[in-house]
């Protein structure tokens, strides 16, 4: 198929407009340059938008794009919460959210929420410096799950539980 029309080896045809119908031959087409100093350039010896890119460059534009730099940055913090707070406190406790400037964070026992307070401008502090300023303004603690006494094998019904028999 090399040398029909239409194929990569010919150049392109275009009927020219006008009254004039080319001069030449007569028959209405001219020869037209395939590329002009307008037309994008196919390849080149210096790097453009088409060339490969670092994947670190690319992740960067697009969490940039997104929005996620902050989350990515508090989800950071939370995966290293024992080395933020120390190991003591982050063995007891564990961070659920951030929303707002309000860090929810759950303990394992009333003790240790009410150490967690006494402590609650320190990690605010500790994790303005890792976040930036002004990200965290409250920590707002939470105790234990309490059981719920709602279901078990032996209830009566429209009873409250074991709390009914308690006077």
């Amino acid at each position: 198929m090399l040398g029909t029309a239409g194929s990569r080896t010919t150049p392109a045809r275009r009927p020219r407009r006008g009254s004039d119908a080319g001069g030449k031959g007569g028959t209405g087409y001219s020869f037209r340059r395939r590329g002009s100093r307008t037309d994008p350039q196919l390849s080149g010896a210096y790097p453009d938008g088409r060339d490969p890119q670092a994947l670190t460059s690319e992740l960067g534009r697009l969490i940039d794009d997104r929005g996620w730099a902050l989350d990515l940055k508090v989800r950071g913090v939370f995966a290293r919460w024992a080395e933020i707070v120390g190991p003591e406190i982050g063995a007891h406790t564990t961070p659920e959210t951030l929303v707002d400037g309000t860090l929810v964070v759950r303990t394992d026992s009333t003790a240790w929420a009410t150490q967690l307070k006494l402590l609650a401008t320190t990690v605010v502090r500790r994790l303005n410096e890792e976040l930036g300023a002004g990200t965290v303004l409250v920590v707002e603690v939470l105790g234990p799950h309490a059981p719920t006494w709602k279901h078990g094998r032996r209830k009566a019904p429209g009873s409250r539980g074991p709390r009914d028999t308690y006077g």
